[in-house]
């Protein structure tokens, strides 16, 4: 009896919710192959082989631009495969990944570590949950990706502080094994048992809704949420699909730039790592307040307004950062970087779906993600060349500022297309 209590109760629960507690996972997951935590790696690996950093630096931009390049193949995949395979799939190959790279002993290994820990880590470990969740929810789909957004930031949170104290106390070798294991003991079998690639699989419908007349948004709502599918060669020929990669690209080149050189900017402006190490924290712990909120505000506003926002505060930020020379400035820099990730992790996302469809949602959201890929990788160099350049992060961050004011106008051209009008 009480077995058949708790099946009523799950069954009163709408199973998407389910679906985007495991998303949630896989992108708390995708760690491994993420700046945040390879970074905990990097001075291992200049001390224990002797290689320079620049070797290092510029053999991890060029991993991460070739993964980069392998994303639209993964949409492809998720697309004719399903969610489920490629998510066990790809949980599986990175935890291989993690395994590989705690063998690293020569610079050709490094190489191929960062490749297979991008491509599966950054990439595919971000793109297939999200085109998971933007299967199981159209109207309330920005505040199910706020959810899932969740693993992100604590995953962001979490793995600089948790692999700094298993480096320290054992070692980094143990540190990849670490996270190897544990994406084969969790996270693998909770997305075979649990994972279903459609509502329509299950005999529901999205959102949960079992009846359309009941589904019709409130007065006032905006839902952008498209009607029909769009295949990617049909998505290419609007205006609006390569407006939105340049919005994409803009903020993975920016973000990944500062994230990289910040140790370096903060003490060019007498601030000390541990206060450039507060200020990332700071960051992921001010965006996850930030995902619930843009979530909410991308049921309310049209998508393209929210990323205009967004550059907006792009803007800001490389401004503040030039005059960040103090305690108080820090911390007011890392509430307005939290402010802008929280808006970008879920406006970058939902706008895909909402635009294009759900049937083909793999492989057009593949190539958002090759340019995001793409746009991290060459984030870092910029700063770089122009510190060596100039001797002073000032003229490149000025000039960087170019970028997000590009984005304001692609973000204002990204305008939701019609297939009438676009296909005649």
């Amino acid at each position: 009896m009480g077995l058949r209590q708790l099946k009523s109760r799950v069954g009163s629960i709408y199973y998407g919710w389910v679906i985007v507690f495991v998303a949630g996972l896989g992108v708390f997951f995708s760690g491994p192959g993420q700046t945040y935590s390879n970074s905990t790696f990097i001075d291992e690996y200049i001390q224990d082989f002797g290689w320079s950093r620049s070797e290092v630096s510029s053999l991890y931009s060029t991993a991460t631009l070739i993964a980069g390049f392998g994303m639209m193949l993964v949409g492809r995949f998720i697309d004719r495969l399903g969610q489920r395979f490629m998510m066990v799939m790809v949980g599986s190959m990175l935890a291989l990944a993690c395994f590989f790279n705690s063998f690293v002993s020569s610079i050709w290994m490094l190489g191929v570590g960062f490749f297979i820990i991008r491509l599966f880590g950054q990439g595919s470990m971000t793109l297939v949950p999200k085109t998971l969740v933007a299967q199981w929810f159209i109207q309330k789909r920005g505040i199910a990706l706020s959810l899932m957004t969740l693993g992100s930031f604590i995953s962001a949170s979490l793995f600089p502080i948790i692999n700094t104290w298993l480096i320290h106390t054992w070692s980094w070798q143990l540190a990849w094994r670490f996270w190897g294991a544990l994406i084969l003991i969790i996270f693998v079998p909770i997305a075979f048992f649990t994972v279903k690639n459609r509502p329509e699989d299950m005999g529901l419908v999205p959102d949960g809704n079992m009846h359309k007349e009941k589904s019709q948004p409130k007065l006032g709502t905006v839902v952008e949420a498209a009607e029909e599918d769009w295949t990617l060669k049909e998505a290419r020929k609007t205006r609006a699909f390569w407006a939105i990669l340049i919005c994409v690209g803009i903020p993975a080149m920016v973000n990944t730039g500062i994230t990289f050189h910040i140790i370096s900017i903060f003490d060019e402006n007498n601030l000390s790592p541990t206060t450039a190490a507060l200020v990332l924290s700071l960051m992921a712990l001010v965006g996850i307040p930030m995902s619930f909120v843009s979530g909410y505000i991308t049921e309310k506003i049209k998508t393209n307004y929210v990323l205009m926002f967004i550059f907006v505060l792009e803007i800001v930020l490389l401004l503040l950062l030039l005059v960040t020379k103090n305690f108080a400035m820090a911390i007011l820099f890392g509430i307005i970087w939290g402010i802008a990730n929280g808006f970008e992790r879920i406006g970058l996302n939902i706008i895909w779906p909402n635009y294009f469809g759900r049937k083909y949602i793999g492989s057009i959201t593949g190539v958002g993600s090759t340019v995001m890929v793409l746009g991290s990788a060459f984030g870092p160099l910029p700063f770089g060349v122009g510190f060596d350049m100039f001797h002073s992060y000032t003229s490149i961050i000025l000039l960087t500022i170019v970028f997000p004011v590009i984005g304001l106008i692609s973000a204002w051209i990204a305008k939701k297309p019609k297939k009438e009008d676009v296909l005649g």
